[in-house]
Formats: C-alpha cells, sequence, structure tokens
C-alpha cells in the first residue's frame, strides 16, 4: 500500500495533511495502541525535520506498508528534488570542510543535515561530488561503513548502519547518549538517506508486529 503523496514546505505548509494522512495510514493497516502511536511519533519527528531545513524547501512525503514474515513494514518516506543556490552551495562546501556544524546536534539533527547535505550531492560535479558528500557525513559523527552502497549502485547513509558501528561506549559516549535521548532512534528500526542523481531521499522504516 502506498498513500497518496502530499506536499510539504521548510514553513511547515503541509504538516496538518502529513498527520492526517498518517492517520489513515494508520486506520488502514489496522494499527492500534502502541503501534499507531509508534507511527505518529514518527511521523510527527520527520514533519519537525523538515522544518527550516534549507530555503525554499518543497518535498514530497508519502506512507508505504507491506506485508512480512512477521507482521507489517511501514515506510515513512520524504523526497525532493536537487535544487540549490550559490550561497548555499559554499556554506555546505565550507561544512563539510571544517567539520563544523551546529545544526547536526543529535540524532535526529545528523538525519536532518545529511538529507540536506545529500541535496548537494552531483554526479556531474556542478555541486557537491560524491567523495565531499561523503566526508560530511563523516564529519557528521558516521563511521566506516555508515556509507552503504545497494544493489542498484545508489548510496546510502543508514542510522542501523551507524549504530553498529559504533566504538565502544567509553569511547564514544556522547554519540551513545544521543541514541539514548532519540526518539526516532529508540522507535525506528532504520533511517536511510539515499544519495541519488536527481533527488533525495529519506526513509523511516518500522517493523509491526502482528
Amino acid at each position: 500500500m502506498k498513500s497518496d503523496v502530499i506536499q510539504i514546505y521548510g514553513d511547515l505548509t503541509g504538516s496538518e495533511k502529513t498527520i492526517q494522512a498518517a492517520e489513515k495510514f494508520i486506520q488502514y493497516n489496522n494499527f492500534t495502541g502502541k503501534n499507531a502511536m509508534h507511527i505518529r511519533l514518527l511521523t510527527e519527528e520527520l514533519v519537525s525535520m523538515v522544518h527550516g531545513i534549507m530555503d525554499h524547501f518543497k518535498g514530497d512525503l508519502w506512507f508505504e506498508s507491506e506485508p512480512d514474515e512477521e507482521g507489517v513494514l511501514c515506510r515513512i518516506c520524504l523526497s525532493t528534488f536537487k535544487s540549490v543556490n550559490e550561497q548555499q552551495e559554499e556554506q555546505f562546501l565550507s561544512v563539510a570542510s571544517s567539520g563544523k556544524n551546529e545544526n547536526a546536534k543529535g540524532i535526529l539533527g545528523k538525519i536532518r543535515e545529511a538529507f540536506r547535505v545529500s541535496t548537494m550531492y552531483s554526479t556531474g560535479g556542478s555541486y557537491m561530488n560524491e567523495y565531499a558528500a561523503a566526508n560530511y557525513w563523516y564529519n557528521l559523527g558516521a563511521y566506516s561503513g555508515d556509507l552503504t552502497a545497494s544493489a542498484m549502485g545508489t548510496q546510502y547513509w543508514s542510522l542501523q548502519n551507524y549504530r553498529s558501528n559504533l566504538p565502544s561506549e567509553q569511547s564514544a559516549g556522547e554519540a551513545w547518549d544521543e541514541l539514548e535521548k532519540s526518539i526516532v532512534a529508540k522507535l525506528a528500526d532504520d533511517v536511510k538517506v539515499w544519495l541519488k542523481t536527481d533527488t533525495t531521499e529519506v526513509v523511516i522504516e518500522k517493523k509491526i508486529k502482528q
């Protein structure tokens, strides 16, 4: 099942329709109690990530569900075409080189910035190239192995891989603390930020056992 696509903007226009779509998605899949609450909370987290993400941001948001062996695999998806001006490009390239980004605090902040910087990525080299994008992600606190190649060759950052590749809690205490405090990290089975040629996409995955 795939829901209707909702257009959502950086000023949060479309957020009310998104919440309504989440409720329809919950009803369609007969989710109740804790399962319904988790879908609502993850939707709210994704909507909050959109706020002020960049000037004139416009994205498409939708919900997907498909049965699997344990129940239902749910996806909350946000996609946008790559569009950036020269001022934004210079800002992101500067941050990518220095590794200093005040917006990348917490797990949601890291996902938000990974999504935003991936709008810079261009295989044509007109904006941020693949190396710079990957380097930026590592500066967000990613670790070796976090950038994954899919079967089709498209690369993505994965929260699951990020968690798996973290060093010990003793040497990466702040990163583990961020995971403990994050609603997304606690409720989602994975979050993927895709590096694609024409679009960039973040997908929150949640398995509902039934």
